[in-house]
């Protein structure tokens, strides 16, 4: 069975403290709007917030492991970030193929994340190429 227009997929996760410190880390991004509880008790946010591109590597999650899963080559992604996402909030990620072009498998896709309140956190957009073979 092949991909089809309207098909979507979607993956569920609540940030911790330790991940965003790890990702701090690994990314070198350590702003104290991330790190520090009284520095950003001081800004428009009033507590700590994950990292935009940690929230965004939920995007990549699905692409890489459900839709379309083993196979999928970035060819562009972009992100307008709406609203921050606090420590400990849930986030949904839900992936939307928008188009198809067979010939070349080339995927255009929809890519938007949801906090728990429903409320649209990062709007996006993705291109992908598709080298592998449906297993769901």
């Amino acid at each position: 069975m092949a991909y089809k227009v309207g098909d979507k997929a979607t993956v569920k996760k609540v940030f911790t403290t330790e991940e965003v410190e790890l990702f701090a880390v690994l990314s070198t991004d350590k702003n104290p709007v991330h790190l520090d509880d009284a520095y950003s008790a001081n800004t428009i946010f009033k507590k700590r917030i994950v990292h935009g591109f940690l929230v965004g590597s939920l995007i990549s999650a699905v692409l890489g492991n459900t839709m379309p899963g083993n196979g999928t080559i970035y060819l562009s992604q972009t992100m307008n970030f709406k609203r921050p996402v606090y420590l400990n909030d849930e986030v949904t990620c839900t992936v939307e193929i928008m188009e198809i072009i067979a010939e070349k498998s080339i995927y255009k896709l929809n890519t938007n994340c949801y906090n728990s309140h429903n409320e649209i956190v990062i709007e996006g957009n993705a291109v992908i190429k598709w080298m592998g073979i449906k297993t769901s």
